[in-house]
């Protein structure tokens, strides 16, 4: 199943294309999820709206017409779909997370209705990405048509795994191209400011993690075609490049690699906040 969550917002509206398009590929049925959050009506105006009491009759029909509307796109966008509606009593992020349990993916809005005019990312958003135990896809507003490419970052270490496998996936579904980035930068030692780096070898290592990383996947997936990049950069700046021409970004939730590819922390944030497609962060288990 997948789990789309909605507030009636431009970057709500476009999850929900994502989600019921990702639904379709898959042949997976789609759950429309509206969390009704009574935090701001605890204030004097509504006396009686505290844990246990009935929510107030504008929420509660603020939410419907938002569930109807989101449901109505998702069926217009693609009729053979399962699509079931739901309103959830909670904060918006933590019911999102507790939704998530039974699902093969989560797909968000990058900004909600409560966000900072100007914000690339919401709070919502973040803290989904952040502790959801399933793939999270955190969709922007602003419409893009097909590249027909999904990007991945890759690093030496373990945790990248399911990143990789969930991009293949993508790729496979989409009948599109897999690009498989390591980014890295020259190495830098503090105490040895003097020392000397063959970079030549050092590139080759670094094309050799990409390699090895995607190779076992490749075998499983013999259809996608796989292009494999190991640019001299920080992995903010060479993710976010390649996610130009890209449908998809997938990151992992934690790579922190011996070779200094961080893919969660301040690198996963950043290209949260800069990427310029729909981006997927992976969990490892």
């Amino acid at each position: 199943m997948i789990i789309v969550g909605v507030d009636g917002s431009v970057a709500s509206r476009a999850a929900v294309e994502w989600a019921a398009g990702d639904a379709a590929r898959r042949r997976a049925p789609l759950r429309i999820v509206h969390a009704m959050d009574r935090t701001p009506y605890q204030i004097g105006r509504y006396p009686g709206t505290y844990p246990g009491t009935v929510l107030p009759d504008e929420l509660v029909r603020e939410g419907q017409r938002v569930l109807r509307e989101a449901e109505a796109l998702a069926r217009e966008r693609h009729p053979d779909v399962e699509v079931t509606a739901q309103d959830v009593e909670g904060a918006p992020a933590v019911v999102l997370c507790e939704q998530a349990g039974d699902a093969a993916e989560l797909v968000v809005g990058s900004r909600g209705l409560g966000g900072f005019a100007g914000a690339l990312l919401g709070s919502i958003s973040t803290y989904v990405a952040g502790h959801a135990g399933c793939p999270v896809v955190v969709v922007r507003g602003e419409p893009r048509e097909a590249r027909g490419e999904v990007v991945v970052g890759v690093d030496d270490s373990p945790e990248c795994e399911p990143a990789l496998a969930y991009a293949f996936e993508q790729a496979k579904l989409r009948g599109g191209r897999l690009r498989a980035v390591h980014a890295w930068r020259s190495p830098v030692h503090a105490f040895a400011p003097e020392a000397v780096y063959d970079m030549d070898e050092v590139r080759a290592a670094q094309h050799q993690v990409v390699r090895d990383r995607v190779e076992a996947l490749r075998k499983a997936y013999p259809e996608v075609e796989v292009a494999e990049d190991a640019p001299a950069a920080h992995p903010v700046d060479a993710l976010t490049a390649a996610s130009d021409q890209a449908d998809l970004l997938v990151v992992g939730s934690h790579g922190r690699g011996a070779l200094g590819s961080i893919l969660l922390g301040s690198v996963s944030r950043g290209v949260l906040h800069h990427a310029r497609c729909p981006v997927a962060v992976v969990r490892a288990q």
